[in-house]
């Protein structure tokens, strides 16, 4: 591969970065069950590596891993893969098509019915999780490098994530020790001893987007192998490569054969996974849209699914707190992914006679943001994924100034970058609630203030929306914080900030999912639970 021009030599330290951005990075990076999210300002932090994207060593893009061996597809298709910051050519790979998807499932379903992994033990299975750990934390620099490529995030964001990706397998390894797989109960009627045994759901179609792909992967990945599940990794055709590296770390662990297998295909061959019938559970991350076609397929066949979908976040102001503070955190949260987040803090909600005031300072922060090539060390927000997501932001900008909202700041393309997928971070003030852009969830940095009459009036309008993922609320008062974050109906809510812990658990209400991530109530969707009883006391349950 040819080196793009404008990209920062090998080895570059990162420096120079906004110190909640930073700070972030490092809590995103460092938590002990995989990554918590949260934006404060406690000290700017050097990370280093960027790099440009010569020299990456990744085998078999020609092929796919099933049955523990790589894989020649059953056609020549191919997905290729535009890096956003330049719109070159970063790499080409194989596409699955029917017989691909076939191969797969059939691989996982031997792997299950027939192999080791569902009846070896979990600590056993412990020793791969984290062997595969191992193996994502040599590699972090190859896998940050490929993630910035494909999608334009921050080389000081995206390896300590992948970090967090590692630390997620260790963290349900350890759980082998922990977990209750097996409870003793009295039963009622009948018996002397009464099991509730925990055991793997079966195959798993596990289908990762493009916005987060080996976080979002481990996630996935790590509680259905504890549990002894067998699982298709269906990567996004527009960020497949990273797949690659993590199906050599398998590899290389002796992982029985069939127990991980990985494609790359799009959204009509996707489709054809989730109707399998070998396929007993999906979990998807993506759209909510998708998410409503998963669950109609999955529902006709009454296979389980566990699904994280779109969000259209609030973030609450109180009175009480400085509204340039709110401006700092919220424009942080903006920058990183480049708004490309389904959490994002993309509603603004204030008492209206401080509405304009804080939309002053957020117009003034989103303005700074630095926006650029993702491997200049000065780069604080690199480019949108692709062209259908610039499109798609530029709509909703042009929609929101036909709505009537008050375009503050952004809303065009940065001065100077005449090449990638660019675009301002922009602010709109004045927003109605019933407007495109303070429902529909746009993907991208651009955020809605909306004015609110009273505290009452804050907490309703936040709650008016078909989502329910994420909220935060800004108070120097942490009882008030409590209260609203109670009457908030989103599955996470933030004090004085975006924050998110998939160390505790993730997911979203209404219709920004079903089922949680993270943490032991990631583990629980891979497991089915069956009572045994019986007449004595087995001389060993297997844990």
């Amino acid at each position: 591969l040819s080196t793009p021009e404008g990209r920062a030599p090998n080895g570059v330290r990162l420096g120079g970065l906004r110190e909640r951005r930073s700070s972030w990075v490092r809590r995103a990076a460092y938590t002990s069950s995989g990554w918590a999210m949260a934006l404060e300002n406690q000290g700017t932090v050097q990370m280093g590596g960027g790099q440009n994207s010569a020299g990456f060593d990744v085998k078999h893009l020609d092929r796919f891993f099933i049955g523990g061996a790589w894989t020649v597809p059953s056609s020549d298709a191919r997905i290729d893969v535009t890096t956003p910051a330049t719109e070159e050519l970063f790499f080409s790979v194989a596409e699955a098509r029917e017989a691909d998807v076939n191969q797969a499932v059939a691989a996982a379903r031997q792997a299950f019915d027939n192999g080791p992994w569902p009846r070896i033990s979990h600590a056993e299975r412990a020793h791969y999780l984290n062997a595969i750990a191992d193996g994502i934390a040599e590699r972090a620099g190859t896998i940050g490098r490929i993630w910035t490529n494909e999608m334009g995030v921050i080389p000081a964001f995206a390896e300590p994530l992948v970090m967090g990706a590692s630390a997620t397998f260790r963290y349900y390894a350890k759980l082998a020790d922990s977990f209750p797989f097996v409870e003793r109960h009295t039963p009622a009627a009948g018996g002397t001893v009464g099991l509730l045994v925990r055991e793997p759901v079966g195959v798993v179609a596990a289908i990762i987007p493009w916005n987060g792909p080996i976080a979002l992967a481990a996630i996935k990945l790590a509680p259905a192998l504890l549990a002894g599940c067998t699982v298709v990794l269906k990567m996004s055709p527009e960020a497949p490569v990273e797949a690659y590296v993590l199906a050599e770390i398998i590899e290389s662990t002796g992982l029985p054969p069939g127990v991980v297998n990985v494609i790359m295909a799009d959204r009509e061959v996707s489709e054809l996974l989730v109707r399998h019938p070998d396929v007993d559970k999906v979990s998807f991350t993506g759209s909510t849209a998708a998410g409503r076609r998963i669950a109609a397929i999955c529902g006709e066949r009454i296979a389980r699914y566990t699904l994280e979908l779109g969000g259209k976040s609030a973030a609450v102001v109180l009175d009480d707190y400085d509204v340039g503070k709110v401006a700092e955190s919220i424009s942080a949260s903006v920058a990183v992914m480049t708004g490309q987040v389904c959490a994002a803090l993309s509603r603004v909600i204030v008492s209206r006679d401080r509405h304009d005031e804080l939309v002053d300072a957020l117009g003034a922060a989103m303005g700074a943001i630095r926006v650029g090539d993702p491997f200049d060390q000065a780069t604080q927000m690199g480019p949108l994924a692709m062209r259908r997501q610039l499109d798609r932001v530029q709509d909703y900008i042009a929609k929101g100034k036909a709505e009537g909202a008050k375009l503050v700041t952004g809303g065009g393309r940065p001065s100077g970058l005449n090449r990638g997928y660019y675009i301002e971070p922009t602010v709109f003030a004045n927003v109605d609630n019933q407007s495109s852009i303070a429902r529909e969830e746009i993907f991208g940095p651009v955020v809605s203030v909306i004015a609110a009459d009273n505290e009452a009036h804050a907490i309703e309008l936040a709650n008016d929306s078909i989502f329910g993922l994420n909220s935060a609320v800004f108070t120097n008062n942490p009882d008030r914080a409590f209260e609203v974050a109670r009457r908030l109906r989103a599955g996470t809510v933030g004090h004085n900030g975006f924050r998110a812990d998939f160390g505790i658990a993730f997911g979203g209400f209404k219709q920004s999912g079903v089922g949680r991530e993270g943490g032991v109530e990631g583990l629980l969707p891979y497991l089915e639970t069956k009572t045994v009883i019986l007449d004595a006391e087995p001389s060993d349950a297997i844990a």
